[in-house]
């Protein structure tokens, strides 16, 4: 795992746990495991589902995730005039 990763889990590990904080962080984890619908054993819960749970704890169900909104394009066909290099950046 990168540092830029460890630093981050551990940032948002930190908020979690500072909401709930006389959980101890194994059941913290099996929460979250629970919520994404993980029945498998903890050691087998990806660092993404993870990730995903610690980030999106207080979004709708419906909401995009942050990383990829940044990325969403609403005009389909906007979007590759501008990759073709055919219509400019607004």
């Amino acid at each position: 795992m990168q540092t830029h990763k460890i630093e981050e889990v551990c940032q948002l590990l930190q908020e979690a746990w500072l909401e709930s904080p006389n959980d101890s962080l194994l059941s913290l984890i099996a929460g979250f495991a629970k919520s994404a619908k993980h029945e498998g054993a903890l050691d087998q819960l990806s660092d993404d589902v993870l990730f995903y749970q610690l980030k999106m704890r207080h979004h709708a169900t419906n909401d995009m995730i942050p990383g990829i909104a940044k990325d969403c394009e609403d005009d389909f066909k906007a979007a590759i005039l501008r990759a073709r290099g055919i219509e400019k950046d607004a």
